[in-house]
């Protein structure tokens, strides 16, 4: 496994990182307590060192399953995303108090003191023009309750927006579908010294060769639910990519 620093975080992280969403089964079939702590170890195992999680995957089952590993590997960083609890995406949503609430039932979940790393959850365009959201960013960061804060985008133009705050990183999509962030932003990221983690790489399984025209999904699965975005971004599922088309163009 090769590492690199996560920009300004100063973060030495794997190059490759664990999404967890899957803990907890809302990627189709059960995923028992035992499945998610043995996910996690082999990864650990194979050198990674750095787990993506958000309060809302799987309710915090995602989150209770890293913090408990984490009580044996002290060593692995956690990066959480914040914000998909609300109802609807709105600037007003990310509130101070709300941004708090969730950083404290992060903290209860994870049985930490502080938070590796935060991410806002895909926020809407106009909160990266509502200054007051990244001043209580920076505020948690002062009182220790958060070490580095950044965003996990839908858009290049979020991304680009979000280096007028103290952000330390971006999430983006990023993959063989969705190369247009290498050509927009990765140069700005650089000159800003932050860092970038590439998000749906392998576009939901899409690009890993496994899949095939007849390929099925569980019904509860989120590649069957939101195939077509039809619970949330559209460009998430597949990179937004029609399905059928993916696997003849990888091909």
């Amino acid at each position: 496994m090769k590492y690199r620093t996560l920009g300004k975080t100063g973060l030495k992280i794997s190059e490759v990182s664990l999404g967890t969403w899957q803990l907890g089964g809302k990627w189709g079939d059960p995923f028992s307590t035992q499945d998610a702590q043995d996910t996690l170890a082999a990864a650990y195992d194979a050198g990674v060192n750095f787990f993506d999680t958000a309060d809302v995957y799987q309710d915090g089952q995602s989150e209770h399953a890293i913090g408990q590993f984490r009580k044996t590997h002290d060593d692995i960083i956690i990066s959480t995303k914040i914000g998909r609890k609300l109802p609807e995406q709105t600037a007003a949503g990310y509130s101070p108090d709300n941004i708090r609430q969730w950083i404290d039932d992060c903290l209860t979940n994870q049985g930490v003191d502080a938070l590796d790393n935060v991410l806002l959850h895909c926020p809407s365009f106009d909160t990266y023009y509502t200054p007051e959201t990244f001043f209580t960013l920076d505020q948690l960061q002062k009182e220790g309750k958060i070490k580095n804060y950044g965003v996990s985008v839908e858009k290049v133009e979020q991304a680009i927006k979000a280096l007028d705050y103290n952000i330390g990183s971006v999430e983006i999509i990023f993959n063989m579908f969705r190369l247009r962030p290498a050509k927009l932003f990765f140069e700005l990221a650089k000159q800003h010294n932050v860092g970038i983690l590439a998000r749906v790489p392998l576009a939901s399984g899409l690009l890993s060769g496994k899949y095939t025209l007849d390929t099925q999904f569980g019904p509860n699965d989120q590649r069957t639910t939101n195939r077509h975005g039809e619970q949330f971004d559209k460009g998430e599922t597949f990179s937004g990519v029609d399905y059928a088309t993916g696997v003849k163009g990888r091909q």
